[in-house]
């Protein structure tokens, strides 16, 4: 059977392939634990919950605008700008099923066929997807870990031309949980306004970032905002992963087209999740920041975990609760290794090579889980790995 060229290039993201595997696992008697699936472990807040069901009481789940009703936009954009301290108009706001669409629709919307798009290698596979449907070009930039899995600026300023028409940022990113500095964000804004590009800058996990850590947006850098897309949402802040709700905040043209992309595939979002959403940016927001101090204290058992084993070193994360160790030292490939820890340890997680080329040599561990069980974790991975470096 023969398929349209905007999907043949399409792959399933490797966390469900893994995820798969792991449930087979499991229905055989295994006990795994899970760290491939990059999902918060917290339940969402119960006045949240209970906004939205109140909204399904009254009634609330009829068709709405596509871009969002008018309520929730006006309070995303005074919280977005005072976080990023810039203006942002209701107007220029979208609202989807997720963060997917204000990432997926504003590419879309931008690039022709051809077009160069520069997006970051390891990163979400969602990325590489949406250049190929859109028919362009991905070229990635290399995250190095000797910057902190920021960009390789050399290989960014190589790279980067009249034929770029978007360059995608994230930060704090997925997998490598690095910040992009602030003075990087400065030299890839000078090239973006240099060659007229757009930057889709997914800014999702933008709340969860530690030991004081500033997560700048490059769309408040002068001359910015006109040529910047914000991917952002609830999913990871608020634990609203199945909820579905997120948003894009853009230049209002663009944000006219980005809309008539919804009203042609989703028509609108959920209703009643909206008024969660409501509930989520107006109520106490202290939880949040309960959880994001939880996620430190996982961060460094893991962290202090994987260094003990040996063969393997990690940074320490910046954001977002991702650990990305480099396991280069143990000569053997990213998949493999994965594979061996699911097979013999029981611990699910994901090889580099799951986010781009340029993850050979680590592997992906979420920490969205208990400490009891990432205690558990590096002792099994240890004992699992000392047999197979024998």
């Amino acid at each position: 059977m023969s398929f349209a060229k905007r999907v043949s290039h399409l792959q399933e993201e490797g966390a469900y392939a893994v995820l798969a595997r792991a449930q087979e696992l499991e229905r055989n008697g295994r006990h795994i634990i899970h760290l491939e699936i990059g999902e918060p472990d917290f339940s969402t807040g119960p006045n949240v919950s209970m906004a939205g069901i109140r909204a399904i009481a009254e009634g609330r789940t009829r068709y709405n605008p596509p871009r969002g009703i008018a309520e929730l936009r006006e309070i995303i954009a005074a919280d977005a700008g005072q976080r990023r301290n810039m203006e942002i108009r209701p107007s220029q706001v979208v609202v989807g099923p997720g963060a997917k669409p204000a990432l997926f629709f504003p590419t879309l919307a931008l690039v022709e066929p051809g077009d160069e798009v520069i997006y970051p290698n390891p990163g979400f596979p969602t990325y590489e997807a949406m250049i190929g449907a859109a028919g362009g070009v991905p070229v990635p930039v290399p995250l190095r870990e000797e910057h902190q899995f920021s960009f390789d600026l050399d290989a960014f300023d190589r790279l980067v031309n009249e034929k770029t028409r978007l360059i995608v940022l994230n930060s704090p990113g997925n997998p490598t949980g690095g910040v992009m500095p602030i003075e990087d964000l400065v030299h890839i804004a000078e090239l973006a306004q240099k060659n007229d590009c757009w930057v889709l800058s997914d800014e999702i996990y933008g709340r969860i970032a530690y030991d004081g850590t500033a997560v700048p947006s490059i769309a408040s850098l002068p001359g910015m905002a006109k040529r910047t897309v914000i991917a952002d949402g609830f999913s990871k802040t608020y634990a609203m992963t199945g909820w579905r709700l997120g948003y894009g905040i853009m230049p209002e043209a663009l944000a006219d087209r980005v809309q008539l992309l919804l009203t042609h595939t989703i028509g609108c979002t959920a209703h009643f999740t909206q008024y969660a959403g409501i509930e989520a940016l107006t109520g106490p927001q202290d939880w949040v920041d309960k959880m994001v101090t939880s996620y430190r204290r996982r961060r460094d058992i893991l962290v202090n975990g994987l260094n003990a084993i040996p063969g393997i070193s990690c940074q320490i994360p910046q954001g977002a609760f991702y650990a990305f160790p480099n396991v280069k030292e143990l000569g053997i490939s990213s998949a493999e290794l994965a594979n061996y820890i699911l097979e013999e340890a029981g611990v699910a997680l994901l090889p580099g090579t799951a986010f781009g080329e340029y993850g050979e040599g680590y592997l992906r561990l979420s920490y969205a889980n208990s400490l009891e069980n990432l205690e558990r974790a590096m002792i099994l991975m240890a004992t699992a790995l000392a047999k197979k470096t024998r």
